[in-house]
């Protein structure tokens, strides 16, 4: 973008794209309807590789020999238990850590292996929405979406205060941009979150848990917004959730990790239907399968003192 143009994609409204320019009256805006285009020097296929990955923390190994694939424009969910590492998977892609093992790439560059300049150019075309969302609580909702256009996109304030109204309007807020994230229900501070998100029109969007401690209403609402803002921006997202019902509704492809593992893939209907045990039991809440109820203990009458008693009792 320059100071005498530019030309912003705006998923609202049935998908528009403003193209704006100053005039001698101020800030002009034409908007056409929107067809979504390829980001430039991104060709191939997928734009999400990660390559028999290993990765620990110290001594305790999280991931083992970890391949996924990411098909641009797709919404891609990456579930699991609890400590199983999808956390870790958005954070390698990110380049806040780095593989032990295989390789990570990004637009066909290799991320791990990216120097600071260069990593930050990458992460410029990528946008994170943090769980809770992670608003700045002293501005308020306008500033905090206006936030990374004015850090990275060196705009007049005009026309950055169009671009934030309008995607404020994507997600619904447009007339909450004077509030405080105080002033916000949950809900509310999540699609300001996500707002904020794809302001810069990113090529990858990262989601950490997007519908944790949402209500049902709250909870569709933002998963209507991820798919339809990805479809409108013509963007990758990866969504890492324990939300099965609400995932299954919105993505093209999921991963299961479980021990450091894939232990299942596909689209959501090979999911609902897979015999594999760590994606059923999850999948379907079942009580008993490969996570046990009772984490490994001693046997219980002997830790607790019983076994003597039921020996006495035989001998009485």
């Amino acid at each position: 973008m320059s100071r005498r143009g530019f030309t912003a994609r705006i998923p609202c409204c049935g998908d528009y794209r403003a193209r704006g320019r100053r005039g001698r009256g101020g800030l002009l805006l034409e908007c056409r309807p929107f067809r979504p285009i390829p980001h430039p020097r991104v060709t191939e296929e997928n734009l999400v590789e990660i390559d028999a990955v290993t990765f620990g923390y110290g001594r305790r190994p999280v991931l083992e020999g970890i391949n996924m694939r990411m098909p641009r424009g797709k919404v891609v969910a990456i579930m699991g238990n609890s400590g199983c590492g999808k956390t870790t998977l958005l954070r390698l892609i990110g380049g806040q850590l780095r593989p032990t093992r295989g390789a990570v790439r990004v637009g066909g560059q290799a991320v791990h292996e990216l120097d600071r300049e260069s990593l930050y150019a990458l992460r410029r075309r990528m946008s994170m929405l943090f769980q809770f969302g992670a608003l700045f609580t002293d501005m308020t909702v306008f500033d905090n979406v206006a936030f990374p256009l004015r850090e990275h996109a060196n705009l007049p304030e005009d026309m950055v205060r169009d671009l934030v109204l309008m995607k404020l309007e994507a997600v619904g807020l447009r007339g909450a941009h004077n509030l405080m994230p105080s002033e916000l229900s949950g809900g509310m501070a999540r699609r300001v979150a996500l707002a904020r998100a794809v302001v810069m029109d990113p090529m990858l969007i990262l989601y950490d848990e997007p519908f944790a401690g949402l209500d049902p209403i709250s909870m569709s609402v933002v998963g209507s917004l991820i798919r339809r803002l990805n479809d409108a921006l013509g963007a990758t997202s990866v969504i890492v959730t324990h939300d099965v019902v609400e995932s299954l509704q919105i993505v093209d492809y999921l991963y299961f990790v479980a021990e450091g593992r894939v232990a299942g893939e596909g689209t959501p209907d090979e999911i609902r239907a897979t015999r594999e045990p760590d994606v059923r039991q999850f999948v379907h809440g079942e009580i008993d399968g490969p996570v046990p109820f009772h984490y490994p203990a001693p046997a219980y009458d002997a830790d607790v003192g019983l076994a003597g008693v039921a020996t006495e009792a035989a001998h009485a």
